[in-house]
């Protein structure tokens, strides 16, 4: 049983406890070091608010890479050194994502792009040279392209503005699934972070989580001062020093410290670092629950609006709105060979109807209601956001347009809550009783509650 859940005896916890929960000392504003290297002409490293320092073109769009996966018929994506996103616009199923056949003809196949109209490819110019881990590529149609440790580079459709990072979904809380549920998503490729070889840094929700190699989260203690631990004695007995060779050099924001005579331990911006002796699986932020110990982050993601709660259920910490209601996030991609994404609103939205009205938008809309955001809301950052959508279509719709509702949105796409249908909705702030809604679990074509912090 969580600690939370023995000292706090309620279902719906505000920001600011939530916060201090995760949260340890830095500045809201500190954002994460990489390693440097060179770069080609052109291209640049820009830093974003979710997936921390990201590659990226003159303009500032940020660049993916769509390595091979398997699926349950098949592979899809791409091996290093061979680019296969074309011109090509697929009208078919490829029938990898069973029980589905190939052949079928796919939802408005005659507006359905290519998969480089939907992922531009890095193009290199004629005269470029490699250098370092950047390569070139020949791609089919005979043009150069850019590639980072051998997998072909492109930009996305839906990045609109430096910092968007609006054309993947794998975050750390959209777990990557090896038989490929998911479908084959495409992933932010940027320069390695600077940690010590024994850590790791990945994307959640609430920010960039550092780890060790292992996968364990690591924590600091406010008990502790700048590069001195006071965790002795029966401290230890719920957490592991997280300890440097002897020979290990600082690195920018790391540092070592002597615990003890020939013992050494990491620090980072001061804070020195641990691991939770009773975390159950990697990734687990369970250490948190305990007063006075948080997870550390090389950068912290913006906040959700003020109006979204942190709420304690079976699944982990979900989100829920003013009324304590989960909050759900729609994931779709599709199967044709290119896996192209359908889950943001200039996509076919029947695939959203069929999970959840049956392909009836009146149905849809009435069991899984938009969020709906205040007229004129505003968040401030390029994860949390708000757009007009049009009931009836499902797309995007203009503020003066009839029936058009404001609702919130997460990377771009918009969220909802779970009414249901024959007394099946979420009733009550611990109701997640859509988590996994549609197929394959939710992950393929389906919804997922957006969990904030994993404890379970």
């Amino acid at each position: 049983m969580r600690y939370l859940r023995n000292i706090v005896n309620v279902s719906v916890v505000t920001f600011s406890i939530a916060i201090g929960v995760h949260a340890y000392a830095a500045s809201q504003a500190a954002k994460e070091d990489y390693v440097r290297e060179p770069l080609p002409p052109g291209l640049q490293v820009i830093a974003t608010e979710l997936e921390g320092p990201v590659f990226a073109n003159a303009e500032g769009r940020t660049f993916y890479r769509w390595p091979a996966a398997e699926l349950r018929n098949g592979n899809a994506g791409e091996v290093q050194g061979k680019p296969t996103c074309g011109n090509e616009a697929y009208r078919e199923s490829a029938g990898l994502m069973s029980p589905y056949p190939p052949g079928l003809e796919l939802p408005e196949a005659a507006k359905r792009p290519s998969c480089a109209e939907e992922w531009p490819p890095v193009l290199a110019p004629a005269d470029a040279k490699p250098i370092g881990a950047w390569t070139i590529v020949d791609r089919p149609d005979g043009r150069k392209q850019w590639a980072y440790e051998g997998y072909s580079l492109y930009t996305s459709m839906l990045d609109k503005q430096p910092g968007d990072v609006l054309g993947t979904t794998n975050l750390l809380h959209i777990s990557n699934d090896d038989r490929g549920f998911n479908g084959v998503v495409r992933r932010v490729v940027g320069p390695k972070p600077n940690v010590p070889a024994q850590f790791a840094v990945y994307t959640t929700i609430t920010g960039r989580s550092v780890e060790l190699h292992e996968e364990w989260s690591v924590y600091s203690y406010d008990g502790d001062a700048r590069n001195k631990s006071n965790c002795y004695n029966a401290c230890l007995d719920g957490w592991e020093p997280t300890l440097a060779g002897s020979y290990a050099s600082p690195i920018h924001e790391w540092t070592t410290f002597e615990r003890a005579p020939g013992v050494w331990q990491w620090a980072f911006r001061g804070r020195p670092m641990y691991r939770h002796l009773t975390d159950r699986d990697p990734h687990s932020q369970d250490g948190a629950d305990v007063p006075q110990w948080h997870n550390v982050y090389t950068q912290m993601a913006p906040k959700p609006p003020q109006s979204f709660k942190v709420k304690i259920t079976t699944i982990g910490d979900t989100l829920g709105d003013e009324h304590g209601k989960t909050i759900y996030e729609y994931r779709c991609t599709d199967d044709a060979l290119d896996q192209l994404l359908c889950d943001y609103p200039e996509a076919p939205q029947i695939y959203r109807f069929t999970v959840c009205g049956g392909g009836d938008p009146d149905r849809c809309a009435k069991t899984f209601p938009y969020v709906i955001a205040p007229k004129g809301a505003k968040t401030g950052n390029q994860v949390w956001g708000t757009m007009y959508v049009d009931p009836k279509t499902g797309k995007r719709a203009t503020a003066d347009q009839p029936n058009a509702l404001n609702v919130w949105t997460f990377r771009g796409r918009p969220l909802y809550t779970f009414a249901g249908r024959n007394n099946y909705g979420d009733k009550t702030s611990e109701d997640t009783n859509a988590n996994g809604w549609g197929e394959f679990g939710g992950r393929r074509n389906g919804f997922h509650a957006i969990v904030y912090r994993n404890v379970f």
